[in-house]
């Protein structure tokens, strides 16, 4: 879909020659960035064993960041039963923001460095109110919130392409959370498939 996408874009003319070809070598190192990001599996299952009796878990991002989120939400709900929600970091306001208790887990998701700043304020006012505050953050975002419980890195990317390896720390995420609950990960219950729902 990416490269349909870089296609269009050249024959549309929204993207120039010299663009195009640097989102197209961006894409061709991806592959080994995610091999990157998976080696870091360990330290999310550890992570994963220290959560596991969490009851809600809530992600924030913005823009692509707040797509990871939704994504990372419904992994976390489908497979390991837990209590999820995903918000626009934006929107973590009113009745929202009094969702969150002592001890709450709070996943920040900041691949975007131009967006970072403002989510981070915002995992600061869930650290006020008592959160347990997780982040994934790409290698080049700095000035994460400060006291922050966990941070799990990934490798700069171009922002199009970052939510491709985002999603891999949170699925796996999700992953080890189910097992560790005794979940059977490849028979969700009550998952089924849109096919057959009329």
């Amino acid at each position: 879909m990416y490269l349909f996408a870089l296609k269009l874009a050249k024959v549309r003319g929204t993207v120039d020659q010299e663009y195009y070809n640097k989102l197209l070598g961006e894409l061709k190192v991806l592959p080994e960035k995610m091999k990157e990001v998976l080696k870091n599996k360990s330290a999310v299952q550890k992570f994963a064993s220290e959560m596991v009796d969490k009851k809600d878990v809530f992600f924030i991002g913005r823009g692509i960041d707040y797509a990871v989120s939704i994504e990372s939400s419904l992994k976390l709900k489908e497979i390991s039963y837990i209590h999820s929600e995903a918000y626009a970091a934006g929107e973590l306001k009113h009745g929202t923001i009094s969702l969150i208790e002592e001890g709450t887990l709070v996943f920040g998701i900041l691949t975007q460095s131009g967006l970072a700043e403002k989510t981070v304020s915002n995992l600061v006012e869930t650290q006020s109110r008592g959160a347990y505050v997780a982040v994934l953050a790409a290698h080049s975002v700095e000035n994460l919130p400060k006291k922050c419980n966990k941070v799990f890195r990934i490798p700069d990317c171009d922002d199009h392409f970052s939510a491709s390896l985002a999603v891999i720390t949170m699925q796996l995420f999700a992953y080890y959370l189910s097992v560790l609950r005794g979940n059977d990960v490849d028979k969700p219950r009550n998952l089924a498939k849109s096919v057959t729902v009329e």
